[in-house]
């Protein structure tokens, strides 16, 4: 996905974005091209994959939530700062939290915030099930099965705030015996399944809240 391909799909998820957005997302890829030499964030490296697999699908959560309405954001084991970097970008009225567990990724997400000179946006080292506060929207990208995540995250969730599970392809992780178990406690929303353009890979969005 070129950066003109990528402008003319986020424009279908209804992200009209600005040439000063657009400079500091090609920043971000700079920097993180640069720290993935030092520590291992991501195995995908060339730019245009970039675009597709990391920062448009950062940007696929915006089918299921307006985020020009919503006002704090979690992104749990957020890695390489996917998909809240990207987000915040996008997105300057969320107030963001970063969670991760690796100490050398939340130092990287630091300099990234203070490069692109982001406001609002906090790196929190810390497991998710340790952190205490809560949020509007609780997201997690590629992140455990989901079962093991309802455990780490819905505390986080407010009562009237959503999980948004970011994953790919989800027919044999959640079953109906799966779905079953999740509704005893929680209320399943929606499963938004649909495919990356260009490369036609799986993604889902798994939208869950509190009873």
């Amino acid at each position: 996905m070129t950066e003109q391909e990528f402008i003319e799909s986020i424009k279908e998820l209804g992200i009209e974005p600005t040439e000063y957005e657009l400079n500091k997302l090609n920043k971000f890829y700079e920097l993180l091209i640069e720290w993935n030499q030092k520590i291992n964030l991501t195995r995908i490296t060339d730019k245009n994959e970039v675009y597709l697999k990391h920062f448009y699908d950062s940007l696929t959560i915006s089918k299921e939530v307006d985020l020009t309405k919503v006002n704090t954001l979690c992104d749990v084991g957020t890695g390489a700062g996917f998909p809240g970097i990207v987000l915040k970008i996008f997105y300057p009225n969320l107030k963001i939290t970063l969670i991760d567990s690796l100490l050398k990724r939340i130092k990287y997400l630091n300099i990234i915030i203070n490069e692109l000179n982001l406001q609002e946006i906090k790196a929190i080292h810390i497991r998710a099930e340790d952190f205490k506060d809560t949020f509007d929207i609780v997201t997690a990208r590629a992140v455990a099965n989901i079962e093991k995540l309802l455990k780490y995250t819905m505390h986080l969730v407010k009562n009237d705030g959503k999980l948004i599970a970011m994953k790919g392809n989800i027919e044999e992780e959640i079953t109906e015996e799966v779905r079953k178990r999740i509704d005893k406690k929680y209320k399943l929303i929606k499963i938004n399944k649909f495919y990356l353009p260009k490369e036609k890979s799986h993604r889902s969005l798994i939208i869950i809240k509190k009873k």
